[in-house]
């Protein structure tokens, strides 16, 4: 990772909290209500939604210069969505280890080569959730074993499409989306095996 340019460094000053309270709780996230103070100094009414997992996204990336794909119905905006395997960790877990428990699970895949290659703040105005992104390369097959609420569809395809179909908006899944660009940075930049990212670009 390159070196924090000299402007990346916090102004003024942070939040402070009065008071806390938490308002919803299930096993995957807790909503806790502020009476906050903003960095102006004035009072702030703040919600909070506390993620228990570590999100996990993976790019798996064959030799051929395909990656496999998962489409499945999303509850919250009840749509359907193709999406880079993605899956959670609990928090104190290696997010490697969950990776690689992710692949297995939703696509029966499991990896010999892994980098780690983005970490995100999903959506730092409202919740605390990080996300570890991983590239996952030379694949081979194992056992799926999807969680009993998912109905996976699979699918493999070749790099630049599953990148045009993002950056077209056809795939909106932050995760993937962050993930397929860094990749293809990655190609760019001659960090992958000149024979695979000449297949990617």
């Amino acid at each position: 990772m390159s070196d924090k340019p000299a402007w990346l460094k916090p102004h003024g000053k942070p939040w402070g909290v009065d008071s806390s309270q938490v308002v919803y709780d299930n096993p995957w996230i807790t909503v806790t209500e502020y009476q906050a103070i903003a960095p102006t100094g004035r009072p702030a009414l703040y919600g909070k939604i506390g993620f228990k997992n570590q999100a996990i996204g993976i790019v798996p990336l064959h030799d051929d210069g395909t990656v496999t794909l998962v489409g499945q119905n999303r509850f919250s905006l009840a749509n359907y969505s193709w999406e880079l395997p993605e899956g959670g960790a609990p928090h104190g877990e290696d997010p490697l280890d969950g990776a690689k428990r992710e692949l297995a699970e939703e696509v029966g895949l499991q990896a010999s080569d892994w980098r780690p290659i983005l970490r995100m703040e999903l959506s730092n105005s409202v919740t605390d959730e990080i996300a570890y992104g991983f590239l996952a390369m030379n694949l081979s097959p194992t056992e799926t074993a999807p969680d009993e609420t998912e109905d996976l569809a699979v699918v493999r395809v070749p790099f630049r499409e599953a990148l045009d179909a993002a950056v077209a908006g056809h795939m909106p899944d932050a995760i993937t989306v962050a993930l397929l660009l860094r990749t293809h940075l990655m190609a760019v930049r001659g960090e992958l095996p000149a024979a695979l990212a000449a297949l990617m670009l």
